[in-house]
C-alpha cells in the first residue's frame, strides 16, 4: 500500500467475481463524500481490469492506485465529487 492514501473505508470483496466488486464498490462509493479514499481488496484478477474500466467511464470517481501482490489485488478509488 502507498503511504500517499488516506483511506476512509475498506471494501472486502475477496473471493467474489465480476460483477460483484464492480456493484459493491459503486455501493460503497455512493456512501462515501468527496475526498474520500474507498480500499476495495479482491482476489478475482479480472478485478484489475474491471475496476479501471468502472473508473474510467464513472464521473465522480478516481482510480488512484492499484497493488498486486500475488492473488490479492488492491484498488484504492478516490470519490472526487458529490
Amino acid at each position: 500500500m502507498s503511504s500517499d492514501h488516506r483511506i476512509t473505508e475498506t471494501l472486502d470483496v475477496k473471493g467474489q467475481s465480476c460483477p460483484m466488486p464492480i456493484v459493491k464498490t459503486k455501493q460503497a462509493i455512493d456512501d462515501l463524500e468527496a475526498g474520500d479514499v474507498l480500499e476495495v481488496v479482491a482476489t478475482d484478477s479480472g478485478s484489475m481490469s474491471d475496476v479501471r474500466g468502472w473508473a474510467d467511464g464513472t464521473a465522480g470517481v478516481e482510480l488512484v492506485e492499484q497493488v498486486e501482490d500475488d492473488d490479492l489485488y488492491t484498488h484504492y478509488v478516490k470519490k472526487t465529487e458529490e
